[in-house]
């Protein structure tokens, strides 16, 4: 059946940036770039490619097979290949060093596998960065959470006080 194995080939190749898809980073410092990758049928040449905002090339490497690390092809001087694919998560995170305000935007990880008849994907993180880390007070959200469980809570403690004196009621009636 040629239509199964097309639809097989089209899922085999998978890249992902986590959980979250958005970090922030504070003004100056360096930041992690995650991405990782994951092939059903293995991989060898396979390339990859990190992009600022869709067009600009910041880094381009290419996997010789799954015993090798990466070679770089070319990178901006600012960015850092920091993965490794011989180890069992196929890495291949960059860190962008001495973030500037003018680095937030859209950071895409693309990954190209011959192996598997050039299937393609790419995983987006976008990077905002600020010139101080607040810290979220979560206190009124605690609050309000505790005290709408504490409601429900005696909700039905109520509903069980009430579902038990009219079974006595009932049984003491008979």
């Amino acid at each position: 059946l040629p239509g199964l194995h097309v639809l097989a080939i089209a899922f085999a190749l998978e890249v992902s940036v986590g959980k979250t898809n958005t970090v922030t980073a504070l003004n100056n410092s360096n930041v992690l770039l995650p991405c990782t990758f994951t092939t059903c049928i293995g991989f060898q040449d396979l390339v990859f490619k990190w992009y600022f905002n869709t067009t600009e090339l910041i880094y381009h490497g290419k996997i010789k097979t799954k015993t090798t690390e990466p070679t770089l092809i070319w990178h901006n001087p600012r960015v850092e290949f920091v993965g490794s694919t011989t180890k069992k998560d196929n890495n291949i995170s960059i860190v962008l060093n001495s973030v500037e305000f003018s680095d937030a935007g859209k950071y895409t990880c693309h990954v190209k596998n011959p192996k598997e008849r050039n299937a393609q994907h790419n995983a987006t993180i976008f990077l905002t960065v600020v010139h101080k880390m607040v810290e979220t007070d979560n206190t009124v959200t605690l609050i309000i959470v505790g005290v709408v469980g504490g409601l429900i809570g005696l909700l039905i403690l109520f509903m069980l006080i009430k579902r038990v004196v009219l079974f006595i009621i009932k049984k003491t009636q008979d």
